[in-house]
């Protein structure tokens, strides 16, 4: 059987060079701040059963593992250097670990986001990861920084994870290659980190989150936080491809609500349309206007030709 340290050296720590002044070996990491850079941290946390189905495919959690961490960096339009690893295992399986490991290597090297420490301990399923960025000082996407008469923006599509779900809770009925597909999003998110380092440099954007808990909620935050208001083109948002394909009141609802999209959602003014479009296509990533930042509070939801919908919706909770 594999000893804690066993695990760690087989599975997590590697024999390559890193911006690291001192990585995974000692009581504590070590880095060096970039001069003139602020640093940004965030920490995510996986249960199982909770944000993942039992006996999902390590490959994958170990991506979306670190993803969803990775699109916290990218919604402030930080610049991913380091992260930790705390993992409680029911048993140290080393077909398990593998998967997961090489998921996780796989999605950090992509981003040059170096493994330096964290923990490991038996007990139900649970990852939870913090990672470390930087970025310019006064250059960070907060959500208290929305301005009235701000553009809207997402980027990427939304829905087809929460799709997906349903699909597998027989909410709806799905076949197996449409399921399969929309399970992709579900299950490795892709991280817009260049997009918001795009948003970030100029910069071009003036507040930003990543969409986790469904976009009617997340928004709300921003609103919220900068005390203003907002108008939504519902039909104007980004359907996933299978999610595309289903009826209206669907598409509606999983597009303003679905969650587990990791997409960014960014206010920028108007006259940064062009900057905006450009950003997107810098860094591969489509972006759609949705609606507009007001100064009345609340959020009003319309269709395309401007009439107000009255739909009952609310984001994901945690403790729901």
């Amino acid at each position: 059987m594999l000893s804690e340290f066993d695990l760690i050296k087989q599975f997590f720590k590697r024999d390559r060079p890193g911006r690291a002044t001192l990585g995974i070996g000692d009581d504590c990491a070590l880095l060096t701040p970039v001069p003139g850079r602020q640093l940004a941290i965030s920490s995510d946390m996986l249960v199982e059963d909770r944000h993942f189905f039992a006996g999902a495919d390590p490959f994958m959690l170990g991506h979306k593992s670190l993803a969803v961490n990775l699109s916290d960096l990218a919604a402030m339009g930080a610049r991913p250097s380091a992260f930790t690893l705390a993992l409680a295992l029911p048993a140290a399986d080393p077909v398990w670990l593998e998967g997961f490991s090489r998921g996780l290597f796989a999605l950090s090297d992509a981003h040059g986001c170096e493994l330096v420490g964290g923990d490991t301990t038996k007990g139900p399923l649970t990852i939870c990861i913090t990672v470390v960025g930087d970025l310019a000082p006064g250059h960070a996407l907060r959500r208290d920084a929305a301005q009235v008469g701000d553009d809207i923006w997402i980027s990427g599509t939304l829905g087809d994870a929460r799709l997906a779900l349903a699909g597998s809770w027989q909410e709806v009925t799905l076949d197996p290659a449409d399921h399969a597909q929309a399970a992709q999003r579900m299950h490795m998110p892709s991280p817009r980190v260049a997009l918001g380092l795009a948003l970030a440099a100029q910069p071009v954007a003036h507040a930003a989150l990543d969409i986790s808990d469904g976009l009617v909620g997340d928004l709300g935050h921003i609103l919220a936080a900068s005390r203003v208001g907002a108008t939504l083109d519902v039909d104007a948002l980004p359907a996933g491809p299978v999610l595309a394909r289903q009826e209206l009141a669907l598409r509606r609802r999983f597009t303003l609500a679905g969650g587990d999209d990791y997409e960014l959602c960014f206010t920028a003014p108007v006259g940064n349309r062009a900057a905006v479009l450009e950003a997107g296509r810098a860094s591969g990533t489509a972006v759609t206007r949705v609606g507009r930042i007001e100064a009345e509070a609340g959020l009003r939801l319309v269709d395309a030709d401007g009439t107000p919908l009255h739909l009952e919706l609310s984001g994901w909770d945690h403790f729901s």
